[in-house]
């Protein structure tokens, strides 16, 4: 799943970033490298975090959504990805029978969303739990 990250930076202090789907995550970094990053392990962290709360994944709006907002007028964006499939626990690998018609639509909702296709379906799972 690919979260937009907003990224500001003053001249002598490091970038710091923010999640405007993941709220009370954030991060920075020395350079703007660094920060996207840290950025990724952070929103992994944060989501695990989420899922071991019970709570549910925020899905993720996009960063042309948010860069419309004026709190952000300034930021840098970047997207970060994060794989919910690899944050479930351990994984187990399954057989499963689908109508091509039904597979083709996840898979097209997957990689819509920057995700495998495990990893989507997992999403979709934890979502409605």
């Amino acid at each position: 799943m690919n979260y937009a990250i907003a990224i500001d930076h003053e001249k002598g202090k490091a970038y710091g970033v923010q999640f405007p789907d993941l709220p009370g995550c954030f991060s920075a970094g020395d350079t703007l490298d660094e920060a996207i990053r840290n950025a990724a392990e952070a929103a992994a962290f944060h989501i695990e975090g989420l899922l071991d709360a019970g709570e549910k994944i925020p899905t993720p709006a996009g960063a042309d959504i948010h860069s419309t907002n004026p709190d952000y007028r300034h930021m840098i964006w970047a997207m970060v990805s994060v794989d919910l499939a690899s944050l479930s626990g351990k994984s187990r690998r399954l057989n499963i029978s689908l109508p091509e018609r039904v597979l083709r639509r996840i898979d097209a909702a997957a990689s819509k969303n920057g995700e495998s296709r495990s990893g989507y379906l997992a999403r979709i799972a934890l979502q409605e739990a």
